[in-house]
């Protein structure tokens, strides 16, 4: 059998651009290539690891000279956890190619008639900015190359942290992030550290055996409360106990210590029971004079403080009076919802996963807001002419889909629905295009607006006004 003929190593390459989807983009011949890590101004050797006809895919043996506006990354395990892939480039920069990202997707794949850009609103915090994280315990440590050199007895057996990009099985041990706040750190050392001492074993997804399986911290940024939820996939009440009392006792900060005994395949909780060992099961956020009730399995936005500024860009585009109808799309647990009530009439709010709908009703009546309804299902299913017919015509339309964008018989409802106005907030410019485009012969876009969420990230939301022509 005739051997593959080894891809090619490319040298001298000066980084151009960045691609949406975060990587550095070289052009060589007429190869677009897509690189990893790199920066725009670096001049890099790199060897091809795909090759397509018209693209490929390469990554850095070398770099030849650095880029005047790369920055060193202050995490790390930087290149290796599949984060924060952008703390090479100073934020400032980041935040110019996610606005480039909004205008190539709306002009290139929309094909889209704009106005102005307004520029993109930065988040104020770009470190610890996360209210919600997620970590894996695993029987089979990513080791580094560090770690691979030393002998067998010292290499690392377990780890905590977060899965490495494509290997399912394998997971990064990370001793700091800088994602959440320092207690987060502080509570998953203290976790291993406890686990490691009285030898508990973590769970190995290939075997589908050991203990420990995920670890979950959400903060509140408003309240300061904090919840801990710790993840099982064996029962043994004696080990549940020992460590969730440890934890309590070590960290008094905790408000709502949670623990779950997960024994399915995957880590999936949402048909898990939840258990209370110390405290409540929820804490409050709160948002000018709303509170937000947010339990173990509830959506909220993870950065609490600019998920406010996409919010009032939203109210402000929808520029209400107080005798609007309003529907929200995709209303999760009604946040969007209640944040623009006490300025409509009604607001009717539509989302597919039914126990979201459920703390967006606590939500609404938390708040004391009578003029909220809300409806679980999928959304071409509940959003018909007959449902419009029943509820009243909306003046005004908010859709805040996930990154798939909306299903084509929702915008067709929606364009028979004929609001004078739609709000369309997205966490996908590129999905948002092509929505954007199939009703662009009934709507103008008058405004667009780029939000921020994910320092150090290629993400970007975008928020679109749009008025019927």
């Amino acid at each position: 059998m005739a051997r593959k003929k080894p891809l090619p190593i490319i040298e001298d390459l000066l980084i151009t651009d960045v691609a949406a989807e975060g990587k550095a983009i070289a052009r060589h011949d007429d190869l677009v290539i897509f690189i990893p890590y790199a920066v725009p101004g670096d001049v890099v050797d790199v060897q091809v690891t795909k090759k397509k006809k018209s693209y490929a895919e390469a990554r850095v043996v070398e770099y030849k000279s650095y880029s005047p506006v790369r920055e060193t990354p202050f995490c790390a395990q930087f290149g290796l956890c599949g984060g924060c892939k952008w703390q090479n480039l100073p934020y400032p920069e980041q935040l110019k190619y996610k606005q480039n990202q909004v205008v190539d997707n709306l002009v290139r794949i929309g094909k889209l008639d704009l106005p102005e850009i307004s520029p993109i609103l930065g988040s104020k915090k770009t470190t610890h900015y996360r209210n919600k994280l997620e970590f894996t315990f695993s029987a089979k440590a990513w080791l580094t190359n560090e770690e691979m050199q030393l002998p067998d007895e010292q290499k690392r057996k377990k780890a905590l942290g977060f899965h490495i990009p494509g290997c399912f099985d394998k997971v990064l041990h990370i001793e700091n992030c800088y994602l959440q706040d320092e207690i987060s750190n502080r509570i998953r050392i203290a976790t291993h550290k406890y686990c490691m001492e009285n030898n508990i074993s973590y769970f190995d997804l290939r075997s589908q055996v050991g203990m420990m399986r995920t670890l979950m911290i959400r903060n509140s940024v408003t309240t300061g409360e904090l919840m801990v939820i710790v993840v099982f996939a064996e029962r043994d009440e004696a080990v549940w106990n020992g460590l969730l009392e440890h934890l309590a006792t070590n960290f008094p900060e905790i408000t709502s210590l949670l623990y779950i005994c997960n024994q399915k395949a995957n880590d999936t909780i949402g048909d898990q029971e939840v258990m209370i060992y110390k405290g409540k099961d929820f804490f409050y956020e709160t948002m000018e004079d709303l509170k937000f009730k947010v339990g173990p399995k509830s959506f909220y936005q993870t950065n609490t403080l600019q998920a406010y500024e996409l919010y009032k860009v939203a109210r402000e585009f929808a520029g209400l009076t107080g005798n609007e109808m309003v529907y929200d799309l995709y209303t999760g647990t009604g946040t969007i919802a209640n944040f623009v009530a006490k300025k409509a009439k009604k607001v009717v709010g539509i989302e597919y996963v039914p126990e979201a709908i459920e703390d967006a009703k606590v939500n609404a009546k938390l708040n004391g807001l009578d003029n909220l309804l809300f409806y679980a299902g999928d959304m071409k299913n509940i959003l018909t002419d007959d449902f419009i017919a029943e509820h009243g015509k909306p003046d005004v339309i908010i859709t805040d889909p996930p990154r798939a964008g909306m299903h084509e018989d929702v915008i067709k409802v929606i364009l028979n629905a004929a609001p004078e106005k739609i709000v369309y907030v997205s966490c996908n410019p590129a999905t948002q295009a092509r929505d954007l485009a199939m009703m662009s012969e009934q709507y103008k876009i008058v405004a667009v607006q780029p939000v921020d969420m994910f320092p150090h990230t290629h993400h970007v939301e975008n928020v679109v006004l749009l008025e019927r022509i």
